[in-house]
Formats: structure tokens, sequence, C-alpha cells
């Protein structure tokens, strides 16, 4: 992964303008790096797999990660959470500008698609890997989710709506990213759909886990403002801290049996990343 981590470090361009910040802007919130997860499940597939494809689906994976990025900047901006802190660092929008946080945002978004298109692979493997993230992150998926969480943000909804707003807000990105190591490796039609529906599972374990360290851990630990708000629709104002925790642990047995049907290649692919993740509820 370091490897990886190091390629990301160059991946995105300085920009020839004589505008003041916009490439300081572009580079601030990917200063402070982020776990890298999406990427890591993606080349974790593609290593099970087809190792010697590893290199030339780095820029799919730095994709993911820059999409996720601009998510995140615009997840922050005062229209929806109004976030002043991400990773640690000031958010854009208090940095800089709105209008800032905004274009860099779109900037973002539209280089995740540049960065695709321009990976060394087959053109019918990136017209895929294209659709998917646009489907997955797009209209029906993250922004679908998004919506519905900022439209219900004071009107409580039933678990299976709250299942239903995050799989769409956060899982979905995280089940793409397995879905596309997959295209990238040509496996059959049935594992894709195993893969996609793990990392639905995954991706909704990921978002109660979040819901769980927010109101245990410290800004500090967290690198954003935390503390229960209970005008937001989590698992936590829905069903309370003890519930959400049985909730978790109930969904990490479920992804921990799910893996153990997977073939060997893919499992020790995946495994320190799964394990560093399936319980962090609890430490």
């Amino acid at each position: 992964m370091q490897s990886f981590a190091n390629y990301f470090n160059g991946v995105v361009p300085k920009i020839e303008t004589f505008h003041p910040h916009y490439n300081d802007a572009i580079r601030h919130i990917l200063s402070a790096q982020g776990k890298l997860f999406r990427p890591q499940l993606l080349l974790s597939v593609v290593e099970a797999y087809e190792p010697m494809l590893l290199e030339s689906s780095y820029p799919v994976a730095a994709a993911l990660e820059i999409f996720h990025t601009y998510s995140l900047i615009h997840d922050d901006l005062p229209c929806m959470d109004n976030s002043p802190l991400r990773r640690g660092l000031e958010t854009l929008h208090i940095k800089y500008t709105e209008a800032t946080a905004t274009l860099i945002g779109d900037g973002f978004n539209t280089y995740a698609f540049e960065l695709i298109a321009r990976a060394p692979l087959r053109a019918d493997v990136r017209i895929d890997l294209v659709n998917i993230l646009a489907s997955n992150g797009g209209l029906s998926g993250m922004v679908l989710g998004q919506a519905i969480d900022l439209e219900f943000e004071n009107s409580p909804l039933k678990l299976e709506e709250v299942e239903i707003l995050h799989k769409n807000k956060t899982a979905k990105l995280i089940a793409a990213s397995l879905l596309m190591g997959a295209v990238i490796v040509g496996l059959e039609k049935e594992l894709r759909e195993e893969l996609y529906e793990f990392g639905l599972d995954l991706g909704l374990l990921f978002q109660v886990q979040d819901d769980i360290l927010d109101i245990t851990q410290s800004v500090q630990e967290a690198g954003k403002p935390t503390s229960f708000d209970g005008d937001k629709n989590s698992f936590i104002a829905l069903i309370g801290l003890e519930n959400s925790m049985e909730y978790a642990d109930n969904l990490a047995q479920k992804i921990k049996g799910r893996f153990e049907r997977f073939e060997e290649p893919l499992q020790r692919a995946l495994l320190q990343l799964i394990e560093a993740y399936l319980y962090r509820h609890k430490k």
C-alpha cells in the first residue's frame, strides 16, 4: 500500500493559474491523507487475482479516493453539515471561502472520471468502471443518500429507512470499490455480485461504527467535530448506544460469515484490511 500512497501523493497536478490560492486549496484537504480504505479494497481484489495489473489500477484507486474527498468537501459545506474540521484540518470553506470549497469539490468529482479515462486498462473496462462509480456515487447512490439525510434531519425515520439512507450515502461507494476491482480482473458475474453485497454490509457497518465513535471519541481522536446530534438520523438517535453496539456486532458477524465463503486468494488479500475494521467500534 505504501507504493500506492506514494503514487497518490503525486496524482493531483499543479494547475497553471494566477489565482492566489487555487492550488493550495486543491492540496489542503489531501495534505492530511485519509485511511485510503476504498482504494485498498479495490487494490486488494486486484492483488488477489491479477497482481500484474496492480499498478495499472492505481489511477482507478486514486479516482475512488478523489471522488470520496469531493463528497467530504461538499458534506462539510454550510448548506449541509457546516463542519469546521475534517481530518484534523480546517475545512475548505473555513480556510478559504464557501465558493472555493464548492468549486474544488466539483473539480475533484470530474477529476475522478478523468483519472479512470486515462488508466492503462482496456476501453471496455474503463467504461464499466465509469458506469459503476457514476451510478453508485451519483443520483441513485451517494447523492440520494445525502438528500434523504438532509431532508429528514428533523424527522425521525424507521430503522429500515435509516439503513436505506446509509446504504446509499456510505455503503454503495464502498461496495463499488470492491466491484470495480472485480471488473478490472474480470471476475465472474456471481462473484462480482457477492463482493458487491459484501461491500454493502461492510459500508453499513462502517456507518454504524462512525455513529458510535462520534459519541465515544474526542475531537482530537476523530479529527472532526464529535458528540451526539439528536436531530440527525443516526443509529444512535434511533436505537441508542447499547443497541447500536449490538447491531454492529451482529453485522460484523454477518460480514465475517460472508468473508469466510470467499476463495482463499481473496480472503488472504482482504484479511488484514477487514480485520482492522470489523470491530473498530470496540477499540
